[in-house]
C-alpha cells in the first residue's frame, strides 16, 4: 500500500506533519478530512503533488498564464456566493465556461479536486497562473470556513492591480501614438520627398541655405548609417538585456532605476502600493505576520526594494515594529511611518495599511497624469518643432534658388 506524508492544519489552526498510509491519494484525501485535517502538502513516494501535477499537465498549460486568475476568480466567487461548494463550483465552469483556455483550466482544476484534493492544492498545481500568496490564501479560507470572504478580498486585490496597470497603459498610449506619427512623417521625408527634392535644387544649382544643408546632411547621415545604427542599437540592447538576467545585472539596473528623476519615484511608490496592499489583503484573511511579510516580500519587483524590504522583514522578525523597520527602508514618508506605528498600536494593523495603499493608488495617479502630460506636451512640440523646420529648409531654398533665376 502507498505510503503518504503530509501537512496539514488541524480544528484549532495548528500545522501537523505524520505519514499516511492509503490505497491512493483520493482516499489519504478523505481520511485526513475525517480527522478534521485540513491538508496543506500531500506527497507520494518522495514528490510532491504540486510537482507531479506540473509535470504531467504541463504540455497542457503552456497557454495558460496570470492572466487566467482574475477571470477565474470571479466566476468561482460568484458560483459560490449562490450557495455552491468550491468542488462543484470548480465542476460546473469546466463544462459551462465557454473561454476555451478558462474551461481548459476549471477541467484541469475539476481532475485534482475529483482526486480529493481540496481547492488550495489544486490551485497550488497551476503556480503560472495562481501566485503562491494565492495558495496561502485560498488554503486559509478553507480552513476558516471564509472562502468566500476571502475570494471577494482577492478579486478586490486584483481588479486594483489591474485597474492600475490599464491606466498607466491607457495614458503612455496618446504619446506613442503621436510618437508613432512623427517617426512616419520623418521617415517619409527622408527616403521619399527629400531625394526628389534633392534632385531638383541640384538641377537648378545656386547655393543653398545653412538649414537645407544641415537637413540633408541628416538625411545622408540616416540613409548611409541608419540601418548599421539600428543593428549596433539592437545587438547592444540584447546584450543588456542578458545581462539584466542574471542577478547582478538586475540589482544594478534596478538601483540605476531608483535614481532616475521621475522613475525612480514612480516605482517606489507603487512598490509601497503593491506592499501595503497585498500585505493588507494576507493579514486580513488570518496570514500570520511572519509569512505575510515573507510572501509580500517576494511580489516586489525590484531587487533593490526586494532588498531593502527583506531587511526590514529579518528586522521585525528579530522583535522590531514593523513601522520602525519600514522607516528604515527610506520608501515611506514620516507622516505615513506614523500612521502606520498608530494602527500597529491599536490593533488595527490591516486598516491602516489598506488606508496607505489607498493613498498612494491616488498618488500613482496624480503621477501618471502629470507625466502623460509632460511627455504628451513635449512630444508635439518635438514634432512640430521638426516639421517646421523641414518646411522653413524646403521654403528657404525654394526662394533662394528662384532668386538665382535670370530672364
Amino acid at each position: 500500500m502507498p505510503t503518504f506524508t503530509y501537512t496539514a492544519r488541524n480544528a484549532g489552526g495548528q500545522t501537523v506533519s505524520a505519514v499516511l498510509d492509503a490505497p491512493s491519494r483520493r482516499e489519504a484525501a478523505r481520511v485526513l478530512a475525517a480527522r478534521g485535517l485540513q491538508p496543506i502538502s500531500l506527497n507520494e513516494a518522495g514528490e510532491t503533488i504540486s510537482t507531479a501535477s506540473l509535470r504531467a499537465d504541463r504540455r497542457r498549460t503552456r497557454a495558460f498564464g496570470g492572466d487566467l486568475q482574475l477571470p477565474f476568480l470571479q466566476a468561482l466567487a460568484d458560483l459560490t456566493g449562490s450557495g455552491l461548494p468550491a468542488g462543484e463550483a470548480v465542476r460546473l465552469l469546466s463544462r459551462r465556461l465557454q473561454e476555451p483556455r478558462l474551461r481548459a483550466l476549471c477541467g484541469i482544476l475539476w481532475e485534482r479536486l475529483s482526486e480529493g484534493l481540496p481547492l488550495s492544492l489544486a490551485l497550488q498545481s497551476q503556480p503560472a497562473v495562481f501566485p503562491g500568496h494565492t495558495v496561502s490564501l485560498v488554503a486559509a479560507g478553507e480552513a476558516t470556513g471564509n472562502l468566500r470572504e476571502v475570494l471577494t478580498r482577492l478579486i478586490q486585490h486584483y481588479t486594483a492591480r489591474d485597474e492600475m496597470r490599464r491606466l498607466i497603459v491607457t495614458a503612455l498610449a496618446y504619446p506613442l501614438l503621436i510618437c508613432g506619427v512623427a517617426i512616419g512623417v520623418i521617415l517619409f521625408f527622408i527616403f521619399f520627398l527629400l531625394p526628389r527634392l534633392q534632385t531638383l535644387l541640384n538641377s537648378l544649382g545656386g547655393q543653398l541655405p545653412w538649414a537645407t544643408r544641415l537637413l540633408v546632411g541628416l538625411s545622408d547621415a540616416v540613409l548611409h548609417y541608419g540601418l548599421p545604427a539600428l543593428i549596433l542599437g539592437a545587438l547592444a540592447s540584447a546584450a543588456l538585456w542578458r545581462w539584466r538576467q542574471a542577478p547582478t545585472g538586475r540589482l544594478r539596473t534596478d538601483t540605476l532605476l531608483l535614481r532616475l528623476p521621475f522613475a525612480g519615484r514612480f516605482v517606489t511608490a507603487a512598490t509601497v502600493h503593491n506592499f501595503s496592499q497585498t500585505l493588507a489583503v494576507l493579514l486580513e484573511n488570518g496570514i500570520t505576520t511572519a509569512e505575510a511579510l515573507r510572501m509580500t516580500e517576494r511580489t516586489i519587483p525590484n531587487r533593490a526594494l526586494q532588498a531593502a524590504f527583506a531587511t526590514a522583514t529579518s528586522r521585525v522578525l528579530e522583535g522590531e515594529s514593523l513601522s520602525q523597520a519600514l522607516g528604515r527602508t527610506g520608501c515611506f514618508p514620516p507622516l505615513v511611518i506614523d500612521r502606520l506605528a498608530v494602527s500597529e498600536s491599536t490593533g488595527h494593523l490591516a486598516p491602516g495599511l489598506r488606508g496607505i495603499a489607498e493613498n498612494y493608488q491616488a498618488e500613482l495617479k496624480r503621477q501618471v497624469a502629470a507625466f502623460t502630460q509632460v511627455l504628451s506636451t513635449g512630444v508635439l512640440l518635438a514634432a512640430f518643432a521638426f516639421v517646421a523646420f523641414i518646411a522653413y529648409a524646403i521654403v528657404s531654398a525654394v526662394f533662394q534658388v528662384s532668386t538665382s533665376f535670370k530672364f
